[in-house]
């Protein structure tokens, strides 16, 4: 299938494994308002970036963190190099501003690939999985394409295997259960090799290319299913234990689970692993191609996932939208030029970098852009003295309704995501922001509800990786009071005040006078109430 272009001004278990690094360096060629850092040989020219991104995968290599631990809200970060309470996205439906009417007038057109597309001469290709709610008739249906991009290979609403539709180019296809023609990771493969064939070699180009895999209903090739028969959901020290001292939701799952649900759970995560084949499979081939192209060279590859996903910590049987490492923590790979092999940074990187790291390789004036985030590019080239955060800010807005479940009449209003045996994942009031800190000293977490119990979790992650002590009542006051101002500051925070010195970088300051307004009352949390 060849590929259609729009009109200029037209709308594993581990990672893959075949992602080699590249250690051959090149600098930025000038073009419009992408001005690059020195010229190059003629010839060439300014790098290509591929996007790779998976959905629900957690972390297993050690990687980046998320703002939000949940798709819309995340990947709303990484199209807007924003925090949640900046975007306004901030859940998984068009209310929460999902793909809304509000976020494509507001946020759309100053995206990462918008500025690419309009201001430093890139082709845009997307494939694969945008936002839960895109497509939805009320906010412009499959017609609807985002500006900047010159090819538009859309899923309609959330990850699918089969039966889906897609938007190509704003024209509605459908898709049936036919393995050989219809699964929707081989697809997207296909459609990006089409690309790489049949794009203009007069510019560079990106590639986003958003997979269904690793997320429900779990769906691998018919070649896979048999695969990973004895791999079983990890038993770490988080497992199936309660969570004493946490959040009311937390309280509230039952321990020890059902054997049922622990078969329940261990068969998810293996069927987890087994849609990841394809995805390497996917991987394989592009790799391949851009070295067929003689383009992997001069080409960033990264890979990363919009969110993690807990397999019965805490006995939480399975999902996400949780504070705890599992749910907010996913894998980061990237290889392309300049970047050594094999090398590991420990630097504290949230998903609003992408956008910032891939407008600096394309040689874009950051200073120019709204976003949060901090380009990569200086460590992945290996600076030193590199400035860099000690912390990032982890926003979620719980979803539930003031309706009792009927399945779980005990309960009271406001839950949701529940299991059979009324185990919940999810309520109204699990909405809470956190600051992650990483320090030379520190390795913690500090979290508030927004809820009547005005709840704090604090973790001290390198005496309890897996945040089973609830520190809250222990920790020095004083330090929990900076901790508390801190959060404050990131909820308000924009731009380059996101980037301030934290709570232990030489350059902090804390002023216990700024806990206080104007009328001298104490400062209340923001949380964001988008609508």
């Amino acid at each position: 299938m060849r590929l259609l272009r729009l009109a200029p001004d037209g709308p594993r278990r581990r990672g893959p494994r075949h992602l080699p690094s590249c250690s051959l360096a090149l600098l930025l060629l000038p073009l419009g308002c992408c001005l690059g850092v020195s010229p190059v040989a003629a010839g060439s020219r300014r790098p290509n970036v591929v996007l790779l991104l998976t959905d629900d995968q957690d972390e297993v290599l050690g990687g980046m963190y998320v703002p939000s631990a949940l798709c819309c809200p995340s990947r709303a970060s990484i199209l807007t190099g924003k925090y949640p309470h900046n975007h306004h996205v901030v859940n998984n439906t068009l209310e929460g501003n999902c793909s809304s009417k509000s976020w494509q007038k507001i946020q759309e057109p100053n995206t990462f690939p918008a500025i690419l597309r309009s201001m430093c001469g890139y082709q845009t290709f997307f494939a694969g999985k945008y936002l839960n709610e895109y497509g939805a008739p009320d906010a412009g249906g499959l017609e609807h394409i985002p500006l900047g991009w010159s090819y538009w290979y859309a899923l309609e609403k959330n990850s699918k295997y089969y039966n889906y539709t897609l938007s190509i180019n704003g024209k509605a296809r459908k898709h049936g259960e036919n393995y050989s023609v219809d699964y929707l990771t081989d697809v997207l493969a296909n459609v990006s090799l089409d690309f790489l064939d049949y794009k203009s070699n007069s510019e560079p180009f990106f590639m986003m290319i958003s997979t269904p895999a690793p997320h429900s209903p779990w769906i691998a090739a018919p070649q896979y299913q048999k695969t990973f028969q004895n791999v079983f959901a990890p038993r770490n020290k988080n497992f199936n234990i309660h969570g004493t001292n946490k959040h009311w939701l937390i309280r509230q799952a039952k321990t020890p689970m059902t054997n049922s649900s622990i078969q329940f759970l261990d068969n998810a995560f293996r069927k987890r692993w087994q849609t990841l084949l394809s995805v390497d499979d996917l991987v394989e081939k592009l790799v391949k191609r851009l070295e067929f192209n003689g383009e992997l060279n001069n080409t960033y590859i990264f890979y990363t996932s919009d969110n993690g996903y807990h397999t019965g910590q805490f006995s939480l049987p399975i999902d996400k939208r949780q504070l705890y490492e599992f749910d907010i923590k996913v894998p980061l790979l990237i290889r392309g030029p300049g970047i050594k092999p094999n090398q590991t940074s420990k630097m504290l990187v949230s998903n609003i970098d992408l956008g910032p790291t891939i407008l600096d390789i394309a040689g874009y004036d950051l200073n120019k852009t709204q976003m949060d985030g901090m380009s990569l590019l200086p460590i992945l080239k290996g600076a030193s003295n590199v400035t860099w955060r000690s912390d990032v800010l982890v926003e979620y807005q719980g979803e539930g309704r003031n309706v009792t479940d009927p399945t779980c009449p005990s309960l009271s209003p406001g839950v949701s995501q529940c299991f059979p045996d009324c185990v919940c994942e999810d309520s109204y009031n699990n909405t809470y922001a956190c600051v992650r800190t990483v320090s030379a000293l520190w390795d913690l977490q500090y979290c508030e509800f927004d809820d009547q119990e005005v709840f704090v979790e604090v973790y001290n992650l390198t005496a309890d990786p897996h945040q089973i002590t609830n520190i809250a009542k222990s920790i020095d006051p004083e330090l929990l009071g900076k901790m508390n101002y801190r959060l404050m500051m990131l909820q308000s925070c924009s731009g380059a005040t996101c980037r301030t010195p934290g709570v232990f970088d030489p350059g902090y300051r804390f002023d216990p006078r700024l806990m206080f307004n104007n009328h001298g009352s104490v400062r209340t949390r923001r949380f964001s109430k988008h609508l």
